[in-house]
């Protein structure tokens, strides 16, 4: 039997148009599926919480479909790149195929795995499939890399050529006596004690079939009303794709080839803008690989932001007593996603209500969501704080009741979530501190005890911001 080729199984976690599966495969060589959990390279951002429950699933129902073809998962633990070279020795592979991944690190760790094979004649082949198109592919009339997002997309839709997937092999054969592995149970991504994932597991079908059902079911019952129903949380408005496409049990051109996008589509072509939004994001970290850390405009590093862990934590627990907001922060808690109306209402809350620095809120999402993306979470959230690329203008401030009473307008979004107030009338559900005595008393809500107050005064905490941005655009000391 001909030496092996190591497939290395990174976030790409699918069988289906797998543009590095497919080459391995068409070595005619056996293959070795390798996974490795390194959370040393990671730094500061090792996988959260949340994420590392999907991790769990998705290497569960890889390893099933491995297996069907004949073959399986090999897991192991440690610095990568160490890992697999121990691996490509042990087991005498040729080659080592792999899919990119765009956060420093994981950078770093192709460029190292690439040097330290090549000495030992091993051949690394990278390939694409994450994006729509790769970082380097797209660039300005000046050659340099887009900070603007519109013409960003249409440089890549310029690029874009919708194909068929690659189909899955039927069988991926592996060597006659395979490496050692540890079990996926092994790995510890399960929280066991306790054991908070409940919510999770309810909400979430993690793996490639759970990604495929993800999107049959927006295109049936959500895709030609997307352009209205993102908007509403409280509706089914929206693809829930997000954290498949993060692990790769989806890839964006899988998706784009089901779309049909064309004259009197605007449901699939706004979706695909929002494809495109997410290959903009992988952009600017690919180019600019700060931004998870620091803001990407750096006049930004001295904004007067304030230290207020009270508020925070408030924000954190769904207790701001400003219902979207806090219905926002519970739907994440429990079911590790929120709608995207609301991560824009909750952020500007955060960070300009607040004035607590858009990096905590960042941290705590990479913590708490199944699709936490250091592209996508960095640049989200300097969008909104104003720091970013192309982002939001200081002085664009959510008001919470304002947006929930637009986009949640019977309240239903908020009533799921927050029931200790589901019993107010619609016209108080977004502001229950204006109802009468009377109407709390028939909801049986004792504002401060039973439901919060809120924790700022609208009006104040957004003079106090502007003053803030004000201030500080002018180059002065700000406001604290």
């Amino acid at each position: 039997m001909s030496a092996p080729v190591i497939l290395w199984f990174r976030n790409d976690l699918r069988l289906t148009d797998s543009a590095a599966l497919t080459a391995a495969a068409a070595t005619g060589s056996p293959v070795i599926c390798a996974f490795v959990l390194d959370d040393a390279a990671c730094g500061a951002w090792k996988a959260g919480g949340a994420s590392r429950w999907w991790l769990h699933h998705s290497l569960t129902a890889l390893d099933a479909a491995l297996r069907k073809a004949g073959n399986r998962l090999i897991c192991r633990t440690g610095r990568a790149v160490n890992v697999i070279a121990e691996l490509a020795d042990e087991a005498g592979a040729r080659a080592v195929y792999l899919s990119r991944r765009y956060e420093p690190w994981a950078v770093a760790e192709e460029t190292a795995l690439s040097d330290l094979l090549s000495a030992r004649a091993i051949d690394v082949r990278r390939f694409g499939g994450a994006l729509l198109v790769e970082p380097e592919v797209v660039r300005t009339g000046q050659g340099t890399p887009f900070k603007v997002f519109t013409p960003f997309y249409r440089a890549v839709l310029k690029e874009l050529a919708v194909a068929s997937p690659r189909p899955a092999p039927e069988t991926i054969p592996a060597p006659k006596t395979l490496p050692r592995s540890k079990s996926i149970e092994d790995l510890g991504l399960r929280p066991l004690t306790p054991d908070w994932a409940a919510g999770l597991r309810e909400t979430w079908l993690p793996g490639e079939a759970g990604a495929v059902a993800a999107l049959d079911r927006f295109i049936a019952e959500a895709m030609a009303g997307y352009p209205e129903g993102r908007d509403r949380p409280a509706a089914v408005g929206t693809s829930r794709l997000s954290p498949h496409l993060h692990f790769g049990e989806i890839g964006p051109r899988q998706i784009l080839a089901r779309l049909h996008v064309g004259e009197g589509q605007a449901g699939a072509e706004a979706f695909v803008r929002e494809l495109v939004w997410r290959d903009f994001c992988a952009h600017l970290l690919f180019h600019w690989p700060e931004i998870p850390d620091r803001p990407f405009r750096p006049e930004y590093a001295d904004f007067p932001w304030r230290s207020d862990p009270v508020a925070l934590r408030a924000w954190q627990r769904g207790q701001t007593g400003y219902p979207m907001v806090d219905a926002g922060m519970r739907e994440l808690w429990r079911t590790g996603w929120m709608h995207n109306r609301v991560r824009m209402i909750t952020a500007s809350f955060l960070v300009k209500h607040l004035l607590v620095p858009w990096q905590d809120g960042e941290a705590w999402f990479w913590d708490t969501l199944v699709d936490a993306d250091l592209a996508s979470n960095a640049a989200n959230w300097q969008w909104v704080a104003g720091s970013g690329a192309d982002a939001a203008p200081y002085f664009r401030i959510f008001n919470p009741v304002t947006q929930g009473e637009k986009f949640d307008p019977r309240g239903d979004y908020v009533r799921r979530w927050i029931p200790e107030i589901a019993a107010l009338p619609d016209k108080y559900i977004h502001r229950p501190w204006t109802a009468p005595d009377d109407a709390l008393r028939h909801a049986g809500i004792d504002l401060g005890t039973t439901y919060p107050r809120p924790i700022v005064d609208h009006a104040a905490s957004r003079a106090r911001a502007l003053l803030a941005f004000e201030t500080f655009r002018r180059g002065g000391e700000g406001a604290r």
